[in-house]
């Protein structure tokens, strides 16, 4: 291999190592606030399943009987250095009697793990319980990001051998969706603010091509919006990635000041985190998962598109002050779509990383307002699935006012199970899931901060309707 090339793979690759240490930092900087520390004497187990994923738990010496099933989020298929949950959560529940486990996922699979992730999770309650050499009395799923979904489909798969999931920051609106609102965004960029042909957005061979097609994008996002014309584009691409105009250090814009809305947006999803780096390196570890391209562009109506987003009136404001003409970037848009996806990774993804909301147990679901990487829109798709699958009673979804993935505080996620574990066992919600009860539940709990509040999501842009291979495919 030619140095410079060597060089240069090295480089992209760190950009994304950077970016998955910066979602790691966040998550232990923001949960690490006051917690309590783990009972005075804790069991360890460990061990190997089937397919050479390892498990292991911590059990209290004064168990209360109820098993937190952990599934860590995107990432390599080994558990995390700092184990299933970030410190300050995991001792603050093992100090409240809970017994915490989880495995790692199946070592020769994808970062991606949906494949064997609610195979090896299940698979951990019988090791634990042959381990500690008793059954627990309950068991309770909680998944972080990707894990978010792995709990849902637990949620969906789980009667007789989990009693009640946890869902938080969760792509709980499946990773078809996911790859297509990314993707959206991803054309637009290279189609409005790049030469042609513009960088690889699909079919990435390695990790080190996803990485340098992020950093191309991040590159042209970045040059844009030093220009009027630029930031009105992107003012498009950031209503197709659903980001939220909320950022670290910014006042709230306001609702109708068009330029401060874009202003924050992009200091969400480029100053304040490297989402272009990110999700193009996580694609290609999709797309190894599925077997090929699970998205595509062909066949999509991008004003349609922009017409369901909530930030369409910032998108034409910005373009008119810009003297830009929006039909015309549209049209050119719908021309040039010619991505499509591969049938076989459709059909893969739909089987193993889709909720279809038919839950067998109760599931209650997490999300920060504004959320940079998984966006809070997620929640409305997976609200809808749930309600078209006659679910409502089982579901319950609940918000924390806060910038970030993943930024719960310890009290925040002790209280959501304590208000799981209230539903499964009384068999009713009540109101403990709601913003009030979770807001008086965390503050007794003596473990921080928490910000639980009333919120709807808006719609997602990016649910390109079902899959024609037809239309969409190649």
């Amino acid at each position: 291999m030619p140095a410079q090339h060597g060089r240069s793979i090295v480089n992209r690759l760190g950009i994304w190592l950077r970016s998955a240490l910066l979602v790691v930092v966040l998550v232990l900087t923001l949960v690490a606030g006051t917690a309590s520390s783990a009972s005075a004497s804790t069991a360890q187990y460990s061990g190997t399943l089937a397919d050479g994923a390892t498990w292991t738990a911590q059990v209290p010496d004064n168990w209360n009987g109820v098993v937190i099933l952990a599934s860590h989020g995107f990432g390599p298929p080994v558990i995390p250095p700092f184990g299933h949950l970030p410190p300050p959560v995991q001792n603050a529940l093992l100090a409240r009697g809970y017994a915490v486990a989880g495995s790692s996922y199946d070592p020769n699979g994808s970062w991606w793990a949906l494949k064997s992730a609610v195979r090896d999770q299940f698979e951990t309650i019988d090791a634990f319980s042959a381990a500690v050499g008793e059954e627990p009395e309950r068991v309770l799923a909680l998944g972080t990001s990707m894990g978010g979904l792995v709990s849902a489909l637990e949620a969906e798969q789980g009667a007789g051998i989990i009693d009640g999931a946890l869902s938080t920051c969760g792509l709980v609106a499946g990773a078809i969706h996911l790859n297509n609102y990314q993707l959206d965004a991803e054309y637009a960029i290279a189609k409005l603010l790049m030469p042609a042909p513009g960088p690889k957005l699909v079919d990435f061979a390695n990790p080190g091509e996803g990485a340098a097609s992020g950093a191309a994008l991040t590159a042209a996002v970045r040059a844009a919006q030093t220009t009027p014309e630029g930031r009105a584009r992107l003012s498009f691409v950031f209503a197709l990635l659903n980001v939220a105009p909320v950022a670290p250090g910014l006042p709230a814009p306001a609702p109708n000041d068009a330029p401060a809305i874009e202003a924050a947006q992009y200091a969400s999803a480029v100053q304040s985190f490297p989402l272009l780096d990110f999700i193009q390196f996580g694609r290609y570890w999709i797309e190894l998962s599925a077997g090929g391209n699970g998205s595509w562009t062909r066949g999509e109506d991008f004003a349609e598109l922009l017409s369901h987003s909530p930030y369409h009136d910032v998108v034409r404001k910005l373009y008119r002050a810009a003297g830009l003409d929006l039909k015309a970037d549209l049209e050119a848009l719908n021309t040039g779509a010619a991505i499509g996806a591969d049938p076989e990774a459709i059909a893969s993804l739909e089987q193993t990383s889709v909720p279809t909301g038919k839950l067998e147990v109760p599931h209650l679901t997490l999300h920060t307002t504004a959320d940079p990487l998984v966006p809070v829109q997620h929640e409305s798709v997976y609200a809808d699935v749930a309600r078209r699958a006659g679910m409502n009673s089982l579901l319950r979804q609940a918000y924390v006012d806060r910038w970030g993935h993943c930024t719960f505080t310890p009290a925040e996620l002790v209280a959501s199970v304590e208000a799981l574990r209230h539903r499964v066992e009384t068999g009713r919600w009540a109101s403990v899931a709601q913003p009030r009860a979770l807001q008086a539940s965390a503050r007794a709990l003596a473990l921080g901060d928490a910000a639980f509040v009333h919120f709807k999501p808006p719609a997602l842009s990016g649910d390109n309707g079902s899959f024609d291979p037809a239309t969409n495919g190649r």
